[in-house]
């Protein structure tokens, strides 16, 4: 059988119109391929949540505690270090207390069966009652190192830190200041934060903070404390479950992106 020009000619287009198809499919299975898993949390330990039921501004129910809990483990996380507020005014927790909520999340993991192990440890607020905790040793860590969460008011920066920072070290803890990026007053004082570092106070992001979610400057903050290399943990600060709806743009940011080169202590506690 013997094909005119004009044939051979349509032939040809029809094969080179499906090699370019079958091209462009093996390219973008490829693509999807290499970026496949990249939506989840490499880091694979959260340090930083609220779902204590009822406790604080976080979870307000068991249920509640159930849906992060699923969710944090869709997306990688395998390990929750649940860190309730602890401050005289707001929320005057005190350790039994949070130490007995920690058996209802573990009880609720069992019956579920959820691939994830939990610690309750607590976000203390440096107000006039925490010179107290600290004298009297009664304050919840995790780690080896004695881990030690903190936040500091919003309004103004705290007095005295790098006292209350020598006092925290000399009875041995290890601090580290939650969420740096969200305090106004720190933003466009380098020194500041250079200072805390030099003091052994280490620094943990508010994974968030990256998408926006706390305003523009904060995420603007955060990334250049990413591109300082000064981030050793990153956390979800998770109150409720629908927290993580911004979730896709977190994994797009260009702060996810740096955080892969970021001297992130978050695996060692697992």
């Amino acid at each position: 059988m013997s094909f005119s020009l004009s044939e051979r000619e349509g032939h040809y287009f029809i094969i080179m119109n499906i090699a370019q198809r079958l091209k462009q499919y093996l390219s973008s299975y490829k693509e999807k391929e290499e970026t496949a898993g990249t939506d989840r949390c490499f880091w694979q330990v959260d340090i930083h949540s609220h779902l204590l039921p009822g406790v604080d501004d976080g979870a307000a129910s068991i249920e509640e505690t159930l849906d992060g809990l699923q969710q944090l483990i869709q997306l990688g996380i395998n390990k929750a270090i649940i860190t309730p507020h602890v401050s005289q005014d707001w929320f005057p927790n005190d350790s039994a207390t949070l130490l007995n909520g920690k058996q209802l999340v573990q009880d609720l993991i069992t019956q579920y069966k959820l691939p994830i192990t939990i610690e309750v440890a607590a976000e203390y607020l440096l107000d006039d009652f925490f010179p107290k905790r600290l004298a009297d040793n009664d304050l919840l860590t995790f780690g080896a190192e004695r881990y030690l969460l903190f936040e500091t008011g919003w309004a103004v920066a705290p007095y005295q830190l790098a006292s209350v920072l020598f006092q925290m070290q000399t009875q041995g803890y290890t601090p580290i200041l939650a969420h740096p990026e969200r305090y106004k007053y720190y933003h466009g004082q380098p020194q500041l934060l250079a200072k805390l570092r030099e003091a052994g106070c280490l620094f943990q992001l508010n994974w968030f903070s990256l998408t926006g979610r706390y305003g523009s400057q904060v995420q603007k903050q955060a990334e250049w404390l990413l591109e300082q290399h000064w981030i050793d943990f990153v956390g979800s600060d998770l109150h409720r479950p629908n927290d993580l709806k911004n979730m896709p743009a977190f994994f797009k940011s260009n702060g996810y992106k740096l955080l892969n080169s970021q001297p992130l202590r978050n695996a060692t506690l697992l």
